[in-house]
């Protein structure tokens, strides 16, 4: 009996295992995409049922943004000049607390899917005289600009977090990984447990 109700808890460890990343997940997944389609659907303002009540259309608020963000690059790579752009500048400039928002997410949008991505290249840093070391990702090379002639920023991100730090650290503290971002990025905010499979 003991034997069986041992091997009972392995086999439901095990399936705890496998079942609880990919629930947690498909869950967080679903979770996510329902309220982002429930807050943007907009077939409430066009559709009704006989008796004058919104109908909601499953997945109209995501194809909604599909399409807005699709005509956005468009018009942005197409239709926007230089003119209109530094307009638009302008106009944001003058919004401080607008200002700040926008340029934090554009900023950190950039650094993950525009064309000079920020977070490309993986480093090993010195953390103290004990051998401790981080992995990081050097985003400044150069920071005369501070004053600061041969130091680079480094950005620290914390496992199981979208958020980080940027430290400022002499250069010869700093050696570049030779591997892929992406599996570096991955390895680093799952704590250490993934990333290093190829």
């Amino acid at each position: 009996m003991k034997r069986l109700f041992g091997a009972l808890l392995n086999y439901f460890i095990k399936g705890i295992i496998i079942v609880l990343p990919v629930g947690t997940a498909l869950f967080l997944l679903y979770w996510g995409v329902f309220k982002l389609d429930s807050a943007l659907n907009l077939s409430g303002f066009f559709l009704t049922d006989t008796k004058g009540r919104p109908v909601y259309v499953p997945g109209l608020g995501i194809l909604t943004v599909f399409v807005l963000i699709l005509i956005v690059g468009v018009l942005v790579t197409n239709v926007v000049t230089d003119p209109i752009k530094r307009w638009l500048n302008r106009w944001i400039n003058r919004l401080p607390l607008f200002k700040f928002l926008y340029s934090s997410i554009k900023d950190l949008t950039e650094a993950f899917v525009g064309e000079e991505k920020k977070f490309n290249e993986p480093v090993l840093v010195e953390v103290n005289e004990f051998g401790l070391k981080r992995i990081g990702f050097l985003v400044q090379k150069d920071l005369r600009k501070l004053g600061l002639p041969g130091e680079v920023a480094v950005y620290f991100p914390w496992s199981y977090s979208f958020a980080g730090q940027v430290v400022i650290i002499p250069v010869d503290k700093v050696t570049t990984i030779d591997r892929n971002a992406a599996d570096m990025m991955k390895f680093v905010i799952s704590g250490g447990v993934s990333g290093l499979d190829g």
